[in-house]
């Protein structure tokens, strides 16, 4: 049996402040072993800190992750109990549906609701979190292997552009021992217009530190930058062997440029990077994965 891992996430950010959640439900599945799931947790609070990480690996009780219900726990570390109400249709990323079936690429992604109102509690340590339907999303990813370098960009709470969003996955992946050029594939949804980025053939630029990024797709351009020591970095195995490190802030700036408009959301960025790199300089959760 090959290895595989799938991934449910969500994200919520505060409207008023740079605070958040990231929370993830996971399994992970070595060749031929049994699966191994796990639930993850962060909450940042600029004010308060740097942010705060919990894992938790064959949890035991109640978890769910389904419809309009997000709820787990890692026992005396962190809890969440959520609900989501879409506010946008589903994005489906890649361009074509045959590629969700076909062999390559070997991480399959969509978004079940890329913009969403999100309620409900997060606790984790001495921080807990109120939500009155914040911003936020819920995505889906699977697949066999990560890709070889990512960046995963998300965007809420445009000012002056309340129902505008932004979800753009970048990445170089390994083919018959060569690494690919980025890749980019995702939309923006502005005006209620939904906007595709990226696709095979579409040209893309990126400029990416731990912190900081640049991505120019066509004619969008990106800039994400973290708050100073607001990114977690995160282990994530991949099913054949071998891990990486993702460095996330879910609480970034970020700035989206596009045919002559210009969207800026001060705190409703997320700037994921996925790397194999070891000397990023960001303090890893202590976590095994799985």
């Amino acid at each position: 049996m090959a290895g595989r891992y799938e991934s449910h996430y969500l994200r919520a950010v505060d409207p008023a402040r740079a605070r958040g959640a990231w929370i993830r439900h996971t399994t992970l599945q070595r060749p031929g072993g049994p699966p191994a799931a796990s639930f993850w947790c962060t909450v940042w609070d600029e004010d308060a800190g740097p942010p705060l990480a919990a894992k938790v690996t064959a949890p035991a009780g109640d978890a769910v992750f389904a419809g309009g219900a997000v709820r787990g726990a890692v026992p005396g570390r962190a809890s969440w109990t959520l609900t989501v109400e879409p506010a946008a249709g589903p994005l489906r990323h890649l361009p074509h549906e045959r590629l969700y079936r076909a062999p390559l690429p070997r991480t399959k992604l969509e978004s079940p609701a890329p913009s969403a109102r999100i309620s409900g509690t997060v606790t984790a340590a001495d921080r807990t979190l109120e939500l009155d339907g914040w911003p936020g999303m819920t995505g889906h990813n699977w697949g066999a292997q990560h890709a070889e370098t990512w960046l995963w960009l998300h965007g809420i709470g445009f000012e002056g552009a309340p129902g505008a969003w932004l979800d753009l996955a970048i990445g170089r992946v390994r083919v018959a021992g060569r690494t690919t050029p980025w890749i980019a594939n995702g939309a923006l949804e502005v005006d209620g217009e939904r906007h595709a980025l990226g696709g095979m053939r579409a040209p893309v630029e990126v400029d990416a530190a731990p912190g900081a990024a640049t991505v120019v797709v066509g004619d969008t351009r990106i800039a994400v930058t973290a708050p100073p020591g607001q990114t977690v970095a995160w282990v994530y195995a991949d099913p054949p062997g071998g891990e990486h490190h993702a460095l996330n802030c879910s609480i970034a700036r970020i700035e989206v440029a596009h045919r002559g408009r210009t969207l800026v959301s001060a705190h409703g960025g997320v700037y994921e990077l996925g790397t194999r790199d070891r000397d990023h300089g960001i303090p890893v959760a202590p976590f095994p994965d799985p």
